[in-house]
């Protein structure tokens, strides 16, 4: 008989955790330890709990999901995370994986599905979406011939701010340099992410300065 996979749930809408919560009681070996509304209540739980696995919502007052499951990681590496979105968007799905979560599946998921991806993440082996899954086998055979034109994607105003993200400016800095609010330049900063595929700001500014970014903005 295999010991318990304690699991931490994490979405803000209290139905959804009610509804997942009912459905893993009846499953023996599944046991939900705690429950989180946010991503600050998430790595709260997580630091004090180290479950074997975290389910995971994207969108989130406060820490957003993908904030989250870096810090997850950070706290309690063997600690693997299931997203359970309803979000099958690049912005989403790519600083996702790389933020380290294991498996990225769909709210309409049925509930043995989603008690399989539980058991199978506490075995370290990953579910995708099948539309996510071939999101990212699309992104693997595309990306050396999209490398050259990494910018391609981004719009005028989300290149003003990857530079002002790479020369160190704030959320609120952006915003009162721009004249825009700081949830728009939110906005810009996920649709920056997830055009260029990175996990974090720090990644994209480095990215942004490797590829002469800085460079070409001052000289234009």
């Amino acid at each position: 008989m295999t010991d318990n996979i304690t699991i931490v749930l994490v979405d803000d809408h209290s139905v959804v955790r009610q509804g997942i919560h009912a459905f893993l009681e009846t499953q023996a070996d599944l046991v939900i330890v705690g429950e989180a509304s946010t991503g600050e209540e998430a790595l709260d739980l997580v630091t004090e709990l180290a479950p074997d696995v975290v389910i995971m919502d994207l969108s989130m007052p406060g820490m957003g999901g993908i904030e989250a499951i870096r810090q997850i990681k950070k706290l309690s590496p063997h600690s693997q995370v299931v997203v359970l979105t309803s979000f099958q968007e690049d912005e989403y799905i790519f600083p996702t994986l790389k933020a380290g979560a294991l498996s990225y599946v769909m709210k309409d998921i049925q509930a043995r599905d989603l008690a399989d991806t539980i058991r199978k993440a506490n075995r370290s082996e990953s579910i995708l979406h099948p539309r996510v899954a071939a999101r990212v086998v699309q992104e693997l055979r595309g990306e050396r011939k999209r490398t050259p034109n990494a910018f391609a994607d981004l719009s005028e105003r989300e290149m003003e701010v990857l530079r002002l993200i790479a020369l160190g400016n704030t959320n609120a800095a952006i915003a009162q340099k721009l004249s825009i609010s700081e949830q728009t330049v939110k906005g810009h900063v996920s649709n920056i992410l997830g055009k260029l595929h990175t996990a974090d700001r720090t990644q994209a500014a480095v990215f942004a300065w490797q590829q002469g970014v800085i460079q070409r903005e001052r000289s234009s």
